[in-house]
């Protein structure tokens, strides 16, 4: 397997994620930032963080299924929210959670960062996702 997930002694746990991923493989992927639209590009989700998240991640699974990858080729996910505080925490995990089964996500994910700012794609948008995925 190209993409080996792990988390070090002595670094911060429990997280929901890895915080090493190796990539052995010599095809890279990487999928373009994410939001919650449908194939038509209508809005998913309006105002609610966590349908938002879950919508983001399907999208990101097509795109990266276009490849030939999975989320189990994936060495880094980044999250973009907007008016981001700790208190929104349980509903972007939820999010993630709600689609985990549905895309085989890998538990824990891979490394990640969410990153809280201004605005995104436009103002309805509360997540934006991407993905770097390693194939051989």
């Amino acid at each position: 397997m190209p993409v080996r997930l792990s988390t070090p002694e002595g670094m911060f746990a429990p997280v929901p994620y890895h915080h090493v991923s190796v990539g052995t493989g010599t095809r890279q992927v990487h999928v373009a930032g994410q939001i919650a639209r449908d194939a038509e590009g209508n809005p998913v989700a309006t105002g609610d963080l966590a349908g938002q998240v879950a919508q983001a991640l399907r999208n990101t699974a097509r795109g990266l299924a276009g490849a030939g990858a999975t989320f189990a080729d994936v060495v880094r996910l980044r999250f973009y929210l907007t008016r981001w505080s700790p208190d929104r925490y349980g509903d972007f995990i939820a999010g993630i959670e709600r689609v985990s089964d549905e895309l085989a996500l890998p538990r824990p994910l891979p490394p990640l960062s969410a990153i809280g700012v201004d605005y995104l794609f436009e103002p309805d948008v509360l997540v934006e996702v991407e993905a770097y995925a390693v194939l051989d």
